[in-house]
This record gives structure tokens, sequence and C-alpha cells, in this order.
């Protein structure tokens, strides 16, 4: 589902998925028809635009991922959009610029609909170090999510490393453990913390602690 207030970027997109072999079940030009749309034709990936009238893709995302579990790819026209920080925390699972390749529009949707974050674990602790400093004290992840008590000792450093943006091949290695069982490791944290993907694993990282801003040794 594609949720922009420009037309001609709607139909752009559709045109784009539509050649890739995506189906595109809906469209909305606000974040009011984004969440009404969502939740009658409850797609797998949601294109959400930041900055919409009515409801803006913040608000909208937390509402759409509150009740569908979908996953939502936020759409902004600059690369450090001060509200990047803030769509990560809301649940989504990363975002695209404006002008991106038709090659990568579709690549981008396929990953995430398969479970997976967007953005490169370094970027994510790049963009969460730059904002979490200007988003209001309320932590962004729930309580439900911060208590990292069931976690074993291995869990928490894997947590800790993917909070700095480590990779699960550099994770290996910094580990000594093979790549299949980094995996496993990291598929335990997400199903203790009930998170959706790696960017929100940043997110909670510097959240609970785990990792301080300009920490990434």
């Amino acid at each position: 589902m594609i949720a922009d207030d420009q037309a001609l970027v709607r139909t752009g997109f559709r045109m784009i998925l539509a050649s890739g072999g995506i189906d595109v079940v809906g469209e909305a030009a606000d974040g009011v028809e984004a969440v009404e749309v969502v939740r009658a034709t409850r797609p797998d990936v949601v294109l959400m635009d930041i900055r919409m009238p009515t409801l803006d893709g913040l608000r909208a995302t937390r509402q759409i991922l509150a009740s569908v579990p979908c996953r939502v790819l936020m759409l902004t026209t600059f690369d450090l959009d001060k509200y990047v920080y803030e769509a990560l925390a809301a649940g989504a699972s990363g975002f695209l610029l404006k002008d991106v390749t038709p090659e990568h529009l579709v690549n981008a949707v396929r990953l995430v609909g398969t479970g997976d974050a967007l953005l490169a674990p370094s970027i994510t602790r790049r963009l969460v170090e730059r904002f979490a400093a200007a988003v209001p004290a309320v932590p962004a992840i729930p309580a439900a999510h911060r208590d990292l008590g069931g976690l074993t000792p291995r869990e928490l450093e894997v947590l800790r490393l993917l909070g700095k943006g480590r990779s699960n091949a550099e994770l290996a290695v910094e580990l000594t453990l093979s790549e299949a069982t980094v995996k496993t490791h990291v598929a335990r944290i997400f199903a203790k913390l009930n998170l959706r993907d790696r960017a929100q694993a940043v997110v909670l990282a510097y959240e609970t602690g785990l990792v301080a801003p300009g920490d990434s040794a």
C-alpha cells in the first residue's frame, strides 16, 4: 500500500512495483486514509510518506502497527530527516528517499516483506545517535519490550553489538561464532523482547543504556 500526498509519486511507485511483480493493493493521500486503507486491505508492506496532511506518517504508522501486522517503510525527501529516529521508534522497518532508483525500490519492498529491516545497522546507529537527544524523554520503546532480565549474558552482548551497528558477519567474527549461531541469538532476542527487526533493536539498545551515543568501539 502506498501512502503519499503527491499523486505523481503514488502513480510512479505503483508502476515501478508492478513492473517488479509486486501487487499494490491500495493508495492513500493522507494519514487518515492510509490507516483506513491498510485496515481494509491488510498489505504486507506499507510505503508511508512522513509528511502528509490531516495525519502525518508517524502517527499513522503507530495506529497501523497497533492493529495490523505489516511492515512500514517510511518515505522521506532527506536522508537525515529529523523524523527518521521517531519513525524507527514507532516501529518502521526502515526508510527510503523519494528519489530511490526503481531497482532499489523493488528490492527494498521485497526485503522488508521478508521480515528484515531495510537500513544497514551502521546507518541506523548513526541516525539514532544524531536524533535521540532531540526526541522527548518518554521512551520510544514500550516498557514491555525494555525488560532485558530474560536475556542471557550472550544475548545481552549480541544486543549491545547490534546497537553499535554490527552486521551478522561482524558479530560472528567478533564473538567467534558461526553466522548461523548469530542469527539464532538475534532471533531469540527479538522473540523475547517482542521486537520487529534490527532497527527497533538499535533504538532499544540506546534507550536501555546498553549503548551510549558515540560508543561505536
